[in-house]
């Protein structure tokens, strides 16, 4: 088996892996998101298997990834694609590869949830969240005290080219691996499946905490409260989590 075939091989089993049980958690409704990673080696052209379109999450099998060239061409397999109707990849290819290209990371995660989506919704007038003090920002390897980090978010624009140059456009932080879509979901991204895998989470937890917290403590959110501007707001006396926007 070449190393090409290995890759590839090991590659979709941890999608597979990681779409059951995202699935699972409903971050997939519909046919919605898309997973992809890179099997081509650092230095040379750039070839990734992803997700089919169209496909329900729930089912998927290693097979329903396919290979695609850095063009955004379906490469021929380099083990078989076994599919009862014809498979293209997502249509969401194209933000995939340019943040293939930005980052040089190895996997690229899409998710659609109630929570990523009402953060980005709040949030959206300041551009980014600014989230800090919480310990799930380990999650995505950041282990300074008091730490914070801005979370970009990207209107979603209806031509995918576009919004593949808006993505990469405002990836300028390289600790934070993940990009807000308003009223979409959100893209994260890691050094291999396994570690997408973990920011994703990491992020949607951080989402999940802030709005519920919001919706039982001071019932406004931070861009809601004037005397809170360009200030965080600390959900405890013991100010053990702060989000501001802007």
């Amino acid at each position: 088996m070449t190393r090409i075939h290995q890759a590839t091989e090991q590659a979709r089993t941890a999608l597979a892996e990681i779409t059951a049980e995202f699935a699972r958690r409903g971050w997939f409704p519909g046919t919605s998101g898309n997973l992809s990673a890179r099997v081509s080696a650092p230095g040379e052209p750039l070839l990734l298997i992803v997700s089919a379109s169209g496909r329900d999450k729930a089912s998927m099998t290693a097979a329903d990834f396919l290979p695609v060239h850095g063009s955004l061409q379906p490469a021929e397999p380099v083990l078989p694609v076994v599919s009862q109707t014809e498979s293209r990849p997502s249509a969401e290819t194209a933000v995939h590869a340019r943040i293939y290209e930005a980052t040089g990371c190895g996997c690229v995660l899409h998710v659609h949830t109630v929570w990523n989506n009402l953060i980005a919704e709040l949030f959206a007038s300041q551009g980014e969240v600014v989230v800090q003090d919480l310990e799930m920002l380990k999650g995505l390897d950041i282990w300074e005290e008091a730490a914070a980090i801005r979370v970009p978010i990207v209107e979603n624009l209806f031509h995918l080219p576009a919004l593949a140059d808006a993505v990469v456009a405002r990836i300028t932080d390289r600790r934070v691996p993940g990009v807000l879509i308003r009223r979409h979901g959100l893209y994260a991204w890691g050094a291999t499946p396994f570690e997408a895998k973990r920011h994703v989470e990491a992020f949607e937890f951080m989402w999940e905490y802030l709005c519920r917290w919001w919706s039982v403590g001071a019932g406004l959110v931070p861009a809601q409260r004037s005397d809170q501007k360009d200030r965080p707001y600390k959900p405890t006396e013991a100010e053990q989590g702060s989000v501001v926007g802007g």
